[in-house]
């Protein structure tokens, strides 16, 4: 015995029978027995503009928070004495006023001590700490635990890396870090000699020389 589909709720009915047994609709045409519906038959309305746009931001977002949850997976936590360096820098910081700067640390910021996947095929050059913009995720480095001399030294670390988690570039946020270093603390007077202070200053004097002030008869030399 033949079959005959309906087209209304696609179930499939025997071949005699006049009407769908789900839904009731008729299962004759008018033009004979079991044609195909007419081109009169409603078409899907087209998706809006509105829907297109939520579909594409919603797309995006679940693309960033895979990234972001990737960067965070492929990465080490701060141990105990680790996360307390960070919270003794970032403390210096919002007690020298800071506040925009020690918020974002705070709570937007995620740390780590190990390169992640972006940092492994990006690659990077020696570095006390480096920013994956805009996923916030801060990576710190055995010399900022090491090297930096002490809390100041390592605030003055994470200055520099406030400004590429709010968007500047290397240039952006070496100008920003050098001018405002006095405010931090952290002065030629006391850490001119220091290792993280003459990397500073080198990488400042590449990409902003005018700002580096040099004085030969000082024992800093060209530290200011």
């Amino acid at each position: 015995m033949g079959t005959r589909k309906c087209f209304s709720c696609g179930l499939t009915n025997f071949q005699d029978a006049a009407t769908c047994k789900r839904c009731g609709a008729s299962l004759l045409a008018e033009d004979g027995f079991g044609t195909e519906p007419s081109e009169a038959t409603e078409e899907k309305p087209k998706r809006s503009l509105r829907n297109r746009i939520s579909w594409i931001c919603g797309m995006t977002a679940t693309i960033l928070l895979i990234v972001y949850i990737s960067l965070r997976l492929t990465s080490d936590y701060p141990g105990f004495e680790q996360r307390q360096a960070i919270e003794r820098a970032i403390g210096v910081i919002e007690t020298r006023g800071f506040s925009r700067e020690g918020f974002v640390l705070k709570y937007l910021a995620t740390f780590r001590t190990s390169d992640n996947w972006w940092n492994i095929q990006t690659g990077h050059k020696e570095a006390y700490a480096a920013t994956n913009f805009p996923f916030e995720v801060v990576t710190l480095y055995p010399e900022f635990f090491n090297v930096a001399t002490d809390d100041t030294e390592r605030a003055s670390i994470l200055l520099h890396e406030t400004k590429h988690m709010l968007g500047s570039g290397e240039e952006g946020a070496l100008r920003a870090t050098w001018v405002e270093k006095e405010k931090l603390g952290w002065t030629a007077d006391i850490y001119s000699q220091t290792k993280v202070w003459e990397n500073t200053r080198d990488l400042t004097r590449t990409y902003a020389p005018e700002l580096i002030v040099c004085d030969q008869s000082s024992p800093g030399g060209c530290g200011k």
